[in-house]
């Protein structure tokens, strides 16, 4: 059937596995947040950030209403946010965020990845300093009503944003859309939240990363394919909703 047929096909199974793994992550944060917050939307702002996130990823209902009955099920796991940090090969840092309702398994598994590429799972507070915890907001920007980033950067510091900017997006079609994005600090999160929603604005997601506050590290071809391994064992895990680490980004 040709090339062409050929690289359609591989983009669409990347495409199809790229959703298995956003939907399972969000099914677990839309669990945790209707534990912590209940499974009214009105009172639960996390809730409504990550039922947009699931809309804007095209996430099945049946898979949203699954994940907010698994919540309230006496007979489920109560799914738990852990943090582990450690050292990959080559000095490199690493933060992993996890959902999981057996940190047993959970930590063994991640243990193992990391002795498997030549790291070490640390202790807790061993890597966390080199990151600041960062809640993140990102918008749909409409090309019919453009959005001065300048003055809504001013507005927003006053309910604790720090950076404001806009951005070209690409998705797995190919298709480059304009998104503005909004970082504060984890604590501004319900303020900057509520400064979205108040004004209208349509937001595509809403929640926490972890920006690293340390000079990111280069390494050589052969050495970031050994780093490149542990990071996709790491985030092919089931249990791990996040990874990040201090290896500098490659330029290609």
């Amino acid at each position: 059937m040709g090339r062409a047929f050929e690289f359609r096909k591989e983009r669409k199974l990347k495409r199809w596995g790229h959703m298995a793994k956003v939907f399972t992550k969000l099914g677990k944060e839309i669990t945790i947040a209707v534990k912590q917050g209940g499974a009214e939307v009105t009172g639960n702002p996390r809730l409504r950030a990550l039922l947009a996130e699931a809309r804007n990823e095209s996430m099945p209902k049946e898979n949203i209403e699954r994940a907010i009955k698994k919540a309230t099920e006496k007979n489920q796991g109560d799914f738990k946010e852990l943090v582990y940090e450690g050292y990959g090969p080559f000095g490199i840092a690493y933060l992993v965020e996890a959902a999981t309702d057996n940190n047993t398994r959970t930590v063994a598994n991640v243990r193992s990845y990391f002795t498997k590429c030549g790291g070490s799972l640390g202790t807790s507070g061993s890597v966390a300093f080199m990151f600041d915890h960062k809640c993140v907001f990102r918008l749909k920007e409409d090309p019919a009503k453009p959005i001065d980033i300048e003055e809504l950067e001013l507005e927003l510091i006053d309910y604790g944003a720090d950076e404001v900017f806009s951005q070209e997006v690409e998705d797995e079609d190919e298709n480059v859309t304009k998104e503005i994005v909004i970082y504060g600090d984890y604590t501004a999160y319900g303020q900057i939240q509520k400064f979205i929603e108040d004004g209208g604005y349509d937001m595509v997601s809403g929640g926490f990363e972890r920006i690293p506050n340390v000079d990111l590290k280069d390494v050589t071809p052969e050495q970031r394919a050994t780093l490149d391994k542990l990071t996709g064992l790491l985030e092919d895990d089931e249990d791990v909703t996040n990874v990040y680490s201090t290896l500098k980004p490659s330029d290609e």
